[in-house]
């Protein structure tokens, strides 16, 4: 089971890894595409569209992480004002809601991916694109982010601190 749980947290460390990779290229790409125009070039094709590209997957592959490292804006503000056992129920409470938020996002994602595959429906830009490959995403990514969730629904750790301000 060991296994499992260090395979699961090196695919999740993974996946935030390709989204700082993509944020790389994002940078690289905005300055690229602003050289080639003050230039009086015409930016490729592709530069533009693999920056749309980059910035849906950068935010789906690393919300997962995020909600593994408490990365995820919430306020603080109600729960440093309850007390210790009220403050365990309501962030468990919270919790649970995300779950299911994420469990309906990741059904729904994952309907519209098997209907992209089934149509073979195509993202016609620059060029002609599976929308498979980008709708793909959001199943995995939002049931990954239900799987975390459930973390502070079931286990020790719990999502709010009960510290209101900034601690960082």
């Amino acid at each position: 089971m060991q296994l499992v749980g260090r395979l699961y947290r090196a695919f999740l460390y993974a996946m935030a890894g390709i989204a700082g990779v993509m944020l790389v290229w994002l940078m690289i790409s905005v300055i690229l595409s602003v050289v080639m125009r003050n230039a009086g070039l015409q930016p490729f094709a592709w530069l533009f569209t693999s920056s749309e590209y980059a910035i849906l997957y950068m935010t789906m592959l690393g919300a997962p992480w995020l909600v593994r490292e408490k990365g995820h804006v919430h306020i603080e503000l109600v729960t440093s004002a309850l007390p210790p056992s009220m403050r365990r129920l309501v962030s468990r409470l919270v919790a649970a809601l995300c779950v299911l938020v994420s469990a309906i996002l990741a059904y729904k994602g994952a309907e519209l991916f098997l209907g992209n595959i089934a149509r073979n429906d195509l993202d016609v830009r620059a060029y002609y694109f599976p929308k498979w490959i980008l709708t793909l995403a959001f199943p995995v990514s939002f049931g990954l982010m239900a799987i975390e969730f459930s973390r502070f629904v079931f286990g020790d750790d719990l999502m709010h601190s009960g510290e209101a301000g900034i601690h960082e």
